[in-house]
């Protein structure tokens, strides 16, 4: 498209995972609705012949697309599928300023741009094309699932509600008009302050070094993002984090409102011990409320697994991508 702003992309492998000889690799880079550039890893089997099944992965959370969501659409080009990791708008190697902002609306596009490149490649059927969403973009992916048709298939891997975490606190304990309205208030002192210095503060990221009393959630988050396993020199969540007002919509903006009107297929999965998993519970429940398409959702609860196993592995496979991979393959079958 004529819009699409050229972007410096990193040449040298530089993912937190080993290059897989079964695909060819190269960098890509698409516009969004909103004129934003979004810069993306595309994985493609070698030997591929003729039209493939498609999908589009993203997250975690502040995540860059050379951790987590790279090693998901690596691992799903090795099946056959031809795969992208982005990078959302603001973050990583995408465009997008002010920087290290998140929006329920652009991240939501952000998504939905991912399948308008994926629907034109002359490699792809467009027919057959689905989406992965990890940790904060599992939320966003079920958003995405509600709202655009072309998606045959979604899966929400250890996900967060972005909306829900934002407004309510950590396992909901911040759920009152008071304790909102004073996040509130000190987000909007943040804007003026943010205004007049004339750039953002930035949140920070994953704490370092952990102290002794963080929560097992913290902990897990520093065993990934701040270590060798995770860390990685563009992730907001491994180095600064997210502008302190950067998620602020996401209070008032709620991001599921629909989600038991999806028709298409959902597979929503979670680890038994993640800190998170009442997030999944909750919006699998939601979303099959007074829904006539359920025969094609499904929520997996992986045993013995916490959150971020589910972004690479926990070092004991603890992510089912043969689940993934028969899920798709079923869910984007070819109609002749």
């Amino acid at each position: 498209m004529k819009n699409t702003v050229k972007l410096e992309l990193t040449k040298e492998w530089d993912k937190t995972f080993p290059k897989s000889e079964k695909v060819n690799h190269r960098k890509v880079a698409f516009p969004n609705r909103y004129g934003i550039t979004l810069a993306a890893d595309l994985y493609m089997p070698k030997e591929a012949e003729g039209k493939l099944a498609a999908i589009a992965v993203c997250g975690p959370f502040g995540a860059v697309k050379e951790q987590a969501a790279g090693l998901y659409a690596q691992t799903m080009a090795e099946r056959g599928f031809l795969t992208i990791a982005f990078d959302p708008s603001f973050t990583g190697e995408s465009g997008g300023t002010p920087r290290y902002m998140a929006s329920p609306d652009i991240n939501t596009e952000d998504f939905q741009a991912a399948v308008d490149f994926l629907s034109v490649q002359e490699n792809v059927d467009p027919e057959r094309i689905g989406i992965i969403g990890i940790c904060g973009w599992g939320g966003l992916a079920l958003n995405v699932a509600a709202l655009d048709t072309r998606i045959k298939a979604t899966v929400a891997s250890t996900m967060y509600d972005m909306s829900r975490v934002n407004a309510n606190g950590y396992f909901d304990a911040d759920n009152s008009a008071d304790a909102r309205y004073a996040k509130k208030e000190a987000m909007s002192a943040q804007r003026l302050a943010d205004y007049k210095n004339g750039s953002y503060a930035l949140g920070g990221g994953v704490v370092d070094p952990l102290p002794e009393d963080a929560p097992f959630f913290v902990a897990d988050y520093h065993d990934y993002y701040k270590t060798d396993c995770g860390y990685h020199k563009r992730s907001l969540n491994s180095n600064g984090g997210w502008n302190v007002i950067g998620c602020m919509s996401f209070m008032n903006q709620p991001i599921l409102q629909y989600s038991n009107e999806i028709r298409s297929a959902v597979l929503i999965m979670h680890g038994e011990k993640a800190h998170s998993c009442y997030f999944s519970r909750d919006a699998y429940a939601a979303m099959v409320k007074d829904n006539p398409y359920t025969d094609n959702k499904e929520l997996l609860i992986i045993p013995d697994a916490v959150h971020t196993d589910l972004y690479d592995g926990g070092g004991k496979d603890a992510i089912p991508f043969d689940k993934l991979e028969q899920f798709f393959s079923e869910n984007m079958r070819r109609h002749l």
